[in-house]
């Protein structure tokens, strides 16, 4: 069975929702798929604070029925390959769709085999990740008793690239409210050459990293966990970036082995290496690095100007995050609907504008907003909520983060109203 549309979405999560969800409000006389397999829908930036046992997981699941628009055909099936000559998607079922335009949505995928003995440590519950299984973090929080908790991310682009360290920030005030702070060494390792690349959101966040006597470790990307042992093994990536005592390496029972960093650890933490999925790099729409190749302004692929990508997929240089889908969507629909009608883009204003919430503690959190040059940004409305300074952690922006933002996302972003 073959069928035919002016505009095919792959993939049903934030951006293709929202896009979809603007898409019937403005533009009703074209015809719009949506391809997405989970009968699930996920809000997934509050996944940090059900790791911190302060949100419930059933609160960001609610039906993908629930949210795909009126108007718009929803196929549940996945995509298998993509063939833009033909400009033909293939599904998994044998079926093909016809478009005249192409939206890449797809997010990303985990690439499990990038970290050895990760996807062991996992199944055995050596380690958890908040992309994964945020209520086993909390469950493995709760266990621990001191001793080493590792806290990492891999070298990859990852979704929401502070989770990781945000997991730390609010565990660290977690294990202090429980008297476990003094037992404990909380090591935070990331593969980069600083801790945040805006200025003003790292000076904050490494005050936390003090507060907390976080031991940072700069230039590290996590390359072997094992399990039986419990250790993780790190690759000095930036060897002027990566600086420790002896004193610390004493304390934390750290050695190294050449080039390899090793760590004992009672608990352990971290995102798993991301990429996209494997059908779009076979289908040479992908760059180097397997990102969809889109133009950073205009969202419009490079080659095959009628498919356009944004979101987690897209080689853009900014942090994949939610907000950022909020700002990329109406740019690539003034651009799908122009080249729909006349066969040209005029749209390149998407500037990289990207937002981390990063939770620092228990009712508190910095929201970094930033673009392309890493300017922070910061939203004039946040004057209004009395925040006059959102590079540093405020009360008010943890109620932006557990109450506001997931009403609006549920509510009026799905629903494409603009926010």
């Amino acid at each position: 069975m073959n069928k035919k549309c002016d505009i095919l979405i792959l993939g049903g999560g934030t951006a293709g929702i929202i896009t979809a969800a603007q898409l019937q409000k403005q533009h009703e006389k074209f015809s719009v798929i949506i391809v997405e397999p989970s009968e699930k829908h996920f809000y997934q930036p509050a996944y940090t604070l059900v790791g911190a046992g302060t949100y419930k997981m059933k609160d960001c699941i609610r039906p993908e029925a629930d949210y795909i628009p009126s108007g718009v055909e929803w196929i549940k099936e996945y995509a298998e390959k993509i063939d833009p000559h033909q400009q033909l998607v293939y599904l998994k079922n044998g079926d093909a769709i016809s478009y005249r335009t192409l939206i890449i949505a797809t997010g990303v995928t985990y690439d499990f085999s990038m970290i050895e003995g990760l996807k062991e440590a996992l199944d055995k519950g050596i380690a958890c990740s908040n992309y994964l299984d945020p209520e086993k973090t909390w469950e493995l929080l709760n266990q621990f008793k001191g001793g080493n908790a590792v806290f990492t991310q891999p070298s990859t682009p990852i979704k929401c690239g502070g989770a990781p360290q945000k997991a730390a920030y609010i565990s660290a005030d977690y294990l202090r409210k429980k008297g476990l702070a003094n037992k404990t060494n909380i090591i935070l390792a990331m593969p980069g050459s600083v801790i945040f690349g805006v200025k003003p959101v790292a000076e904050s966040l490494l005050a936390k990293v003090k507060e907390y006597n976080i031991q940072l470790m700069l230039g590290l990307n996590p390359v072997k966990i094992d399990s039986v042992n419990k250790k993780i093994y790190f690759k000095i990536v930036i060897q002027d970036a990566f600086k420790i005592s002896d004193e610390v390496s004493k304390k934390i029972e750290l050695y190294i082995e050449k080039e390899i960093v090793v760590i004992p650890f009672d608990f352990l933490h971290l995102a798993p290496p991301q990429t996209t999925h494997t059908f779009l790099k076979e289908s040479g729409l992908t760059n180097l690095q397997g990102w969809v190749d889109v133009n950073i302004n205009s969202l419009q692929h490079k080659v095959y100007p009628n498919i356009f990508s944004l979101g987690d997929a897209a080689a853009l240089p900014t942090a994949k995050t939610g907000a950022a889908i909020r700002k990329q969507v109406p740019v690539l629909i003034e651009n799908v609907i122009s080249y729909l009608k006349q066969k040209q883009v005029n749209n390149y204003s998407y500037q990289g504008y990207s937002s981390c919430p990063l939770v620092t503690g228990y009712n508190e959190m910095v929201l970094a907003e930033f673009n392309y040059k890493n300017e922070f940004t910061p939203d004039p409305k946040l004057k209004q909520m009395l925040v006059f300074n959102s590079a540093k952690p405020h009360w008010r922006l943890w109620i932006l983060k557990k109450y506001i933002l997931p009403h609006l996302y549920w509510n009026k972003m799905l629903r494409g109203i603009k926010v």
